[in-house]
């Protein structure tokens, strides 16, 4: 049977936006990944016999519930929860958890359909899934915190299980947050459960390098995209926006690899240091103090902090978005091609609008999607999984080095299915195709379920 394969492509995103209305970043996030299976469709006809695109954009589970708490006034506040279990065809769903006023179902469903292909480009036995509450911890006691988790997790503890479902953290979910919901689901369980979730503190089954692996990812996997183009670090300068674990320990680890960093941003604006940012100054005014960006150019001589325009003014070979979905738009990417960037590496979940995306393959500068470069994060809490199934304690240096395996084997990986599929060097095309494949046959083995 002929299909008009570009034709079907457009009648599945159609029915993706019937079905999901209002759901702006999801619709971004499937159209990205669609745009680039019609390679394979052309190729595979069972996918298109068998609904496998369809079957995997629509959730297994989408559980969306009521939190209540009461904050230190005593003044009783309500918040909603949301957990979307999007495909387990791979193994149990794992994803983290985002605590932030911004969150919605959209904003979870694409998360979680992006955590999918993520999760087996690792090649490690992980599902997808995503979840969080439009909460906002900012400014809250640690007493308010503490009863905020307690609330979502008495409902979310059931739909959990180190072969059912594994959270971790994400945007405003770090090892204090974590503590209060794995205390609470230790409460209601009666089990000390460590691989229920990960992202624990290193005294009670947590694992050395999850701190720092999403960072450290983003660098590594950019250092062998430039290697496939026989470049390196050395020399290069860098901006990486954000200033939170993912830029700070990228910053760590670009350096070691031999570029400098030259600006870094929060919410506020973001400082320019052209000797490269003070990895020291840098952690103490962020992780010990939680001070603004700006504080950092008071301390650093040489250093200044711009609180208007944009961190991709600065110029610099490589940019590393770094602090959430679509910070870097098509202004952006113009102003970056034309100050000489030649590589854009994605830290974040889709931080880059789709028509940079476009500008930046059509310029030919190396451009690395979150789903491949960011997969760090996630490729070391599966191995916080496989420790705490062992009972087990790697030390730090051989994290790393299963850090740095895996995420050189992501960049082949997504490097050579380029090249299979007759788009050598296009990552995004590459990441979505090796992505989709594995999850889809792993579909296809378990039948119509």
């Amino acid at each position: 049977m002929h299909v008009d394969v570009p034709a079907k492509v457009q009648e599945i995103y159609a029915e993706v936006l019937r079905r999901n209305p209002g759901e702006a970043e999801f619709h971004q996030a499937v159209h990205e990944v669609l745009e680039s299976l019609a390679v394979v469709l052309g190729r595979h006809s069972e996918y298109t016999e068998m609904k496998t695109i369809e079957r995997i954009c629509e959730p297994e589970r989408q559980i969306i519930f009521r939190v209540p708490w009461q904050d230190d006034r005593g003044e009783v506040q309500i918040n909603r929860g949301f957990r979307v279990e999007f495909n387990s065809a791979l193994g149990p769903y794992k994803g983290g958890l985002r605590f932030h006023p911004s969150v919605n179902l959209g904003i979870v469903k694409f998360l979680g359909f992006e955590q999918v292909f993520k999760n087996a480009l690792t090649g490690m036995p992980i599902g997808g899934g995503k979840g969080g509450s439009d909460f906002d911890p900012k400014g809250r006691s640690d007493a308010e915190v503490m009863r905020f988790c307690q609330s979502f997790m008495t409902e979310l503890y059931r739909h959990l299980g180190e072969y059912t479902d594994v959270p971790a953290g994400d945007i405003g979910v770090g090892a204090r947050e974590i503590g209060y919901l794995f205390g609470q689901y230790k409460r209601i369980t009666n089990r000390y459960e460590s691989g229920v979730i990960t992202g624990k503190g290193l005294g009670w089954g947590g694992a050395l390098v999850r701190t720092e692996a999403t960072g450290y990812g983003a660098a590594f996997f950019a250092d062998a995209m430039m290697r496939a183009r026989g470049d390196s670090f050395d020399g290069k300068r860098v901006v990486i926006s954000g200033s939170g674990n993912v830029a700070v320990y990228g910053i760590e680890k670009v350096h070691e690899l031999g570029g400098t960093v030259v600006a870094c941003s929060d919410s506020s604006g973001y400082v320019v240091d052209d000797n490269g940012i003070d990895l020291d100054v840098l952690k103490q005014v962020k992780e010990v103090e939680r001070a603004r960006i700006s504080e950092y150019a008071d301390r650093v001589e040489g250093a200044h902090y711009v609180s208007q325009g944009s961190i991709w003014d600065v110029p610099c070979e490589v940019a590393v978005p770094s602090a959430t979905q679509n910070e870097l738009d098509g202004k952006d990417a113009r102003t970056l091609a034309r100050n000489g960037c030649q590589y854009v590496v994605e830290g974040a979940n889709m931080p880059t609008t789709p028509d940079a995306v476009s500008l930046f393959r059509a310029a030919g500068i190396g451009f690395a999607p979150g789903k491949a470069a960011n997969a760090g994060g996630v490729a070391t809490s599966a191995l916080e999984m496989q420790q705490n199934a062992s009972r087990d304690r790697w030390t730090f240096e051989h994290s790393e080095a299963k850090l740095e395996e895996i995420m050189r084997g992501i960049h082949q990986r997504c490097h050579d299915t380029a090249e299979e599929y007759g788009a050598p060097g296009d990552l995004v095309l590459g990441a979505n195709v090796a992505g989709f494949l594995q999850v889809a046959e792993a579909v296809h083995a378990h039948g119509l379920i």
